[in-house]
């Protein structure tokens, strides 16, 4: 089913994506160069869920994890993934025309 190069991949990558808690300490990590204590403290969430989610963007290699000391700092891999994050957030605060949605799809 994958006509073009890249379509299964590009679906991987949104399935890694595909997590709001991962989206979360991705546009973190995109701010700044955290640790795993300091992306606990801006989620809330738990220590060992906040591990377990970026062990799983690690593998996906969007997150690299770069030792400082005792600490361990994440920092995006590729900064297209942030656009891609932020596009999409932009997209879904977009107004919904369905009328023009539909106008269009008749007529192309």
């Amino acid at each position: 089913m994958d006509t073009e190069p890249g379509l299964t991949s590009a679906a991987e990558l949104f399935k890694v994506l595909g997590n709001a808690s991962r989206l979360a300490l991705l546009r973190i990590i995109g701010d700044e160069s955290p640790t795993v204590g300091s992306l606990v403290e801006a989620t809330g969430m738990s220590q060992p869920l906040v591990s377990q989610h970026l062990r799983t963007l690690r593998q996906a290699g969007l997150v690299i994890a770069t030792r400082s000391g005792k600490e361990i700092c994440y920092r995006v891999a590729d900064l297209h993934v942030t656009h891609v994050i932020a596009d999409a957030i932009a997209h879904v605060h977009e107004p919904v025309d369905h009328d023009d949605t539909i106008h269009h799809v008749a007529h192309d």
